[in-house]
């Protein structure tokens, strides 16, 4: 016997892959914020700190600047105690996937700094990663942030 929640999920549905896509790049921007900024600062003030902590802490300030920005957003919507539960309650799954999928491309085309060439792979790292998960739980479980 088999529950709606464990049939197939449909991959054809324009209007979800739409919200899908929305949702991935507001989040998109967060991650942006907080992993661009951490690798620019250590940039400029070439502090020596090993490049894979770097990244580490670029992916944590991404997922910070994210909640943030996903707060504000709801914000608008909710009060700003719900606000911040519900970005709290954001798939870190596809948040810490886009963080990886865009720290990866940067170690291995630019070595771990930022190169204006190199960004726009990043972000279509970031976007391509998460999309199809953030897809699937809008269509199997109609959870969204937005």
């Amino acid at each position: 016997m088999s529950s709606s929640a464990e049939q197939a999920v449909s991959w054809t549905c324009r209007s979800t892959w739409r919200k899908a896509s929305i949702n991935t790049l507001w989040c998109l921007l967060g991650c942006s914020i907080g992993d661009f900024g951490t690798i620019f600062f250590f940039q400029i003030t070439q502090t020596p700190f090993p490049l894979f902590w770097i990244m580490v802490l670029a992916i944590i300030n991404g997922l910070i600047t994210s909640v943030l920005l996903e707060t504000y957003i709801l914000s608008r919507q909710m009060d700003l105690k719900s606000a911040f539960s519900t970005a709290m309650g954001m798939s870190f799954i596809s948040m810490i996937a886009m963080e990886i999928a865009m720290n990866v491309v940067d170690v291995v085309f630019a070595g771990g700094i930022l190169v204006w060439s190199v960004i726009p792979l990043m972000l279509a790292a970031g976007f391509l990663t998460p999309l199809p998960y953030n897809y699937y739980r809008l269509k199997k479980y109609d959870e969204s942030c937005h």
